[in-house]
Protein backbone atom coordinates (compact mmCIF):
# COMPACT_ATOMS: atom_id res chain seq x y z
CA UNK A 1 0.00 0.00 0.00
CA UNK A 2 1.12 3.44 -1.19
CA UNK A 3 -0.05 6.04 0.90
CA UNK A 4 -1.05 9.03 -1.47
CA UNK A 5 -0.01 12.70 -0.08
CA UNK A 6 1.50 15.43 -0.57
CA UNK A 7 5.87 15.06 0.21
CA UNK A 8 5.68 17.44 2.97
CA UNK A 9 6.19 16.68 6.87
CA UNK A 10 3.36 15.31 8.19
CA UNK A 11 2.66 15.04 11.96
CA UNK A 12 0.67 11.68 13.68
CA UNK A 13 -1.33 11.39 16.62
CA UNK A 14 0.09 8.59 18.14
CA UNK A 15 -1.26 7.03 20.79
CA UNK A 16 1.06 4.17 20.95
CA UNK A 17 -1.85 1.32 19.79
CA UNK A 18 -1.13 -0.85 16.29
CA UNK A 19 -2.64 1.54 13.90
CA UNK A 20 -1.28 5.04 14.98
CA UNK A 21 2.04 2.95 15.54
CA UNK A 22 1.98 1.44 12.19
CA UNK A 23 1.24 4.37 10.84
CA UNK A 24 4.29 6.17 11.84
CA UNK A 25 6.05 2.98 10.67
CA UNK A 26 4.78 2.91 7.41
CA UNK A 27 4.89 6.77 6.89
CA UNK A 28 8.66 6.53 7.93
CA UNK A 29 9.27 3.67 5.16
CA UNK A 30 7.35 5.79 2.46
CA UNK A 31 10.02 8.19 3.12
CA UNK A 32 7.92 10.98 4.53
CA UNK A 33 9.25 13.25 7.70
CA UNK A 34 7.34 12.59 10.65
CA UNK A 35 6.43 14.21 13.90
CA UNK A 36 5.01 12.24 16.25
CA UNK A 37 1.94 13.79 18.73
CA UNK A 38 1.36 11.96 22.15
CA UNK A 39 -1.84 14.08 24.08
CA UNK A 40 -0.83 13.40 28.04
CA UNK A 41 -4.81 13.50 29.11
CA UNK A 42 -3.63 11.61 32.78
CA UNK A 43 -5.98 8.57 31.84
CA UNK A 44 -4.79 5.61 33.73
CA UNK A 45 -2.96 3.87 31.05
CA UNK A 46 -0.42 6.84 30.15
CA UNK A 47 2.53 6.00 31.86
CA UNK A 48 2.54 2.48 30.34
CA UNK A 49 1.23 3.56 27.15
CA UNK A 50 3.67 6.75 26.99
CA UNK A 51 6.83 4.41 27.98
CA UNK A 52 5.89 1.96 25.16
CA UNK A 53 5.69 5.21 22.73
CA UNK A 54 9.24 5.86 23.42
CA UNK A 55 10.39 2.86 22.72
CA UNK A 56 8.64 2.36 19.73
CA UNK A 57 9.97 5.76 18.11
CA UNK A 58 13.49 4.47 19.15
CA UNK A 59 13.32 1.29 17.46
CA UNK A 60 11.18 3.23 14.00
CA UNK A 61 14.20 5.70 14.01
CA UNK A 62 16.94 3.04 13.88
CA UNK A 63 15.15 1.37 11.44
CA UNK A 64 14.23 4.51 9.06
CA UNK A 65 15.33 7.91 8.25
CA UNK A 66 12.68 10.94 8.75
CA UNK A 67 11.81 10.77 12.22
CA UNK A 68 11.89 14.49 13.38
CA UNK A 69 10.88 14.08 17.10
CA UNK A 70 8.08 13.33 19.71
CA UNK A 71 5.77 16.18 21.11
CA UNK A 72 3.88 15.35 24.48
CA UNK A 73 1.04 18.03 24.39
CA UNK A 74 -0.94 18.10 27.69
CA UNK A 75 -4.69 17.98 28.53
CA UNK A 76 -6.07 17.06 32.11
CA UNK A 77 -9.44 15.91 31.63
CA UNK A 78 -9.31 14.24 35.66
CA UNK A 79 -11.82 17.84 35.96
CA UNK A 80 -13.99 16.29 33.65
CA UNK A 81 -14.03 12.81 33.39
CA UNK A 82 -13.81 12.48 37.43
CA UNK A 83 -14.90 9.18 38.66
CA UNK A 84 -14.62 7.94 35.34
CA UNK A 85 -12.73 3.97 34.78
CA UNK A 86 -10.05 5.58 32.69
CA UNK A 87 -9.21 7.90 35.43
CA UNK A 88 -9.48 5.98 38.44
CA UNK A 89 -9.19 2.32 36.57
CA UNK A 90 -11.67 0.57 38.54
CA UNK A 91 -14.22 -1.49 36.13
CA UNK A 92 -12.37 -1.38 32.79
CA UNK A 93 -14.22 -2.99 30.18
CA UNK A 94 -12.95 -6.61 29.93
CA UNK A 95 -12.58 -9.00 27.28
CA UNK A 96 -16.33 -9.88 27.05
CA UNK A 97 -17.29 -6.21 26.66
CA UNK A 98 -18.89 -4.55 23.45
CA UNK A 99 -16.64 -2.37 21.62
CA UNK A 100 -18.81 0.94 22.75
CA UNK A 101 -18.10 -0.10 26.76
CA UNK A 102 -14.72 1.69 25.97
CA UNK A 103 -16.23 4.95 24.44
CA UNK A 104 -14.74 8.26 26.23
CA UNK A 105 -17.28 11.17 25.92
CA UNK A 106 -15.57 13.16 23.42
CA UNK A 107 -12.67 12.08 23.07
CA UNK A 108 -11.50 12.57 19.05
CA UNK A 109 -12.34 16.07 19.41
CA UNK A 110 -10.29 16.43 22.54
CA UNK A 111 -7.25 14.14 21.33
CA UNK A 112 -6.90 16.52 18.12
CA UNK A 113 -7.61 20.37 19.47
CA UNK A 114 -4.46 20.54 20.65
CA UNK A 115 -2.45 18.83 17.98
CA UNK A 116 -4.32 20.58 15.13
CA UNK A 117 -3.41 24.28 16.83
CA UNK A 118 0.38 22.87 17.46
CA UNK A 119 0.60 21.83 13.70
CA UNK A 120 -0.76 25.21 12.85
CA UNK A 121 1.43 26.84 14.65
CA UNK A 122 4.43 25.41 13.32
CA UNK A 123 3.69 25.24 9.62
CA UNK A 124 2.63 21.62 9.48
CA UNK A 125 -0.24 20.90 6.91
CA UNK A 126 -0.79 17.51 7.20
CA UNK A 127 -2.00 15.68 10.54
CA UNK A 128 -2.76 12.14 10.54
CA UNK A 129 -4.62 9.63 12.39
CA UNK A 130 -4.59 5.95 12.16
CA UNK A 131 -8.42 5.80 12.36
CA UNK A 132 -9.89 2.63 10.83
CA UNK A 133 -13.40 3.00 8.72
CA UNK A 134 -14.77 0.56 10.88
CA UNK A 135 -14.73 1.98 13.76
CA UNK A 136 -18.24 2.02 15.70
CA UNK A 137 -18.19 5.52 16.96
CA UNK A 138 -19.64 8.63 15.93
CA UNK A 139 -16.50 10.73 16.22
CA UNK A 140 -14.61 8.89 13.95
CA UNK A 141 -16.64 9.40 11.02
CA UNK A 142 -16.12 11.47 8.01
CA UNK A 143 -18.55 13.64 8.80
CA UNK A 144 -16.72 14.48 12.15
CA UNK A 145 -13.63 14.68 11.14
CA UNK A 146 -14.59 17.22 7.92
CA UNK A 147 -16.40 19.38 9.98
CA UNK A 148 -13.80 19.56 12.53
CA UNK A 149 -10.92 20.17 10.57
CA UNK A 150 -13.21 23.40 9.51
CA UNK A 151 -13.84 24.90 12.77
CA UNK A 152 -10.31 25.01 13.15
CA UNK A 153 -9.00 26.50 10.29
CA UNK A 154 -11.55 29.18 10.41
CA UNK A 155 -9.47 31.75 10.10
CA UNK A 156 -6.30 30.41 10.60
CA UNK A 157 -3.37 31.57 8.89
CA UNK A 158 -2.17 27.98 8.00
CA UNK A 159 -4.55 25.83 7.98
CA UNK A 160 -3.93 21.89 9.04
CA UNK A 161 -5.86 18.86 6.98
CA UNK A 162 -6.75 15.78 9.09
CA UNK A 163 -6.07 12.77 6.98
CA UNK A 164 -7.07 8.86 8.02
CA UNK A 165 -4.92 6.84 5.54
CA UNK A 166 -6.53 3.50 7.01
CA UNK A 167 -10.02 4.66 6.58
CA UNK A 168 -10.44 2.41 3.60
CA UNK A 169 -8.82 -0.61 5.90
CA UNK A 170 -9.91 -3.63 8.11
CA UNK A 171 -7.98 -4.07 10.87
CA UNK A 172 -6.56 -6.85 9.06
CA UNK A 173 -5.17 -4.97 6.33
CA UNK A 174 -3.30 -3.21 8.77
CA UNK A 175 -1.85 -5.12 10.57
CA UNK A 176 -0.58 -7.01 7.68
CA UNK A 177 0.88 -3.54 6.45
CA UNK A 178 2.60 -3.78 9.40
CA UNK A 179 3.18 -7.01 10.48
CA UNK A 180 7.24 -5.81 9.71
CA UNK A 181 6.96 -3.36 12.08
CA UNK A 182 8.37 -3.81 15.81
CA UNK A 183 4.97 -4.31 17.20
CA UNK A 184 5.56 -5.53 20.53
CA UNK A 185 6.81 -2.29 21.54
CA UNK A 186 3.12 -0.77 20.89
CA UNK A 187 0.86 -0.48 24.19
CA UNK A 188 -3.32 -1.46 23.65
CA UNK A 189 -3.95 -1.85 27.29
CA UNK A 190 -6.73 0.29 29.40
CA UNK A 191 -5.75 -1.50 32.62
CA UNK A 192 -2.18 -2.12 33.16
CA UNK A 193 -0.71 -3.97 35.75
CA UNK A 194 3.04 -3.33 37.02
CA UNK A 195 3.42 -2.25 32.92
CA UNK A 196 2.53 -4.37 31.44
CA UNK A 197 -0.62 -5.67 29.43
CA UNK A 198 -3.19 -7.18 31.78
CA UNK A 199 -4.29 -9.92 28.95
CA UNK A 200 -7.86 -9.59 31.06
CA UNK A 201 -9.18 -5.84 29.57
CA UNK A 202 -11.55 -5.08 26.14
CA UNK A 203 -8.17 -3.37 24.13
CA UNK A 204 -5.98 -6.72 25.38
CA UNK A 205 -8.27 -8.88 23.71
CA UNK A 206 -8.91 -6.54 20.71
CA UNK A 207 -4.97 -6.71 20.72
CA UNK A 208 -4.78 -10.65 21.04
CA UNK A 209 -7.10 -11.25 18.13
CA UNK A 210 -4.92 -8.11 15.76
CA UNK A 211 -2.30 -11.19 15.98
CA UNK A 212 -4.21 -13.79 15.35
CA UNK A 213 -6.29 -12.55 12.78
CA UNK A 214 -2.83 -12.33 10.26
CA UNK A 215 -1.73 -15.92 11.89
CA UNK A 216 1.24 -13.92 13.70
CA UNK A 217 2.74 -14.60 17.19
CA UNK A 218 1.42 -12.34 19.61
CA UNK A 219 5.05 -10.60 21.14
CA UNK A 220 2.96 -9.14 23.68
CA UNK A 221 4.03 -10.42 27.84
CA UNK A 222 0.65 -10.01 29.53
CA UNK A 223 0.56 -9.95 33.24
CA UNK A 224 -1.77 -12.21 33.35
CA UNK A 225 -2.88 -14.99 30.59
CA UNK A 226 -5.35 -13.90 28.24
CA UNK A 227 -8.97 -15.01 29.35
CA UNK A 228 -9.22 -17.91 26.46
CA UNK A 229 -5.86 -18.95 27.14
CA UNK A 230 -5.84 -19.35 31.05
CA UNK A 231 -9.60 -21.11 30.62
CA UNK A 232 -8.79 -23.73 28.44
CA UNK A 233 -11.84 -22.46 25.96
CA UNK A 234 -11.75 -20.93 22.67
CA UNK A 235 -11.38 -17.28 21.93
CA UNK A 236 -15.08 -15.41 21.74
CA UNK A 237 -13.38 -13.26 18.32
CA UNK A 238 -13.66 -14.87 15.33
CA UNK A 239 -10.23 -15.12 12.92
CA UNK A 240 -11.57 -12.75 10.07
CA UNK A 241 -12.53 -9.59 12.21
Amino acid sequence: MSIDLPRLPVAVLLSGGLDSGILVGHLLREGYRVYALYVRSGLRWEGAELRAVRRLLGELSGRFSGFERLVVLRLPLADLYEDHWSITGSQAPDANSPDQAVYLPGRNALLLVKPAYWCQMHGIEQLALGVLGTSPFADATAEFFDAFQSAVNRGALRPVRLIRPFAALTKREVMQLGRDLPLGHTFSCIAPSRGLHCGQCNKCAERQQAFRSIGAVDPTVYAQPPAHVRSGRASPWPDNV
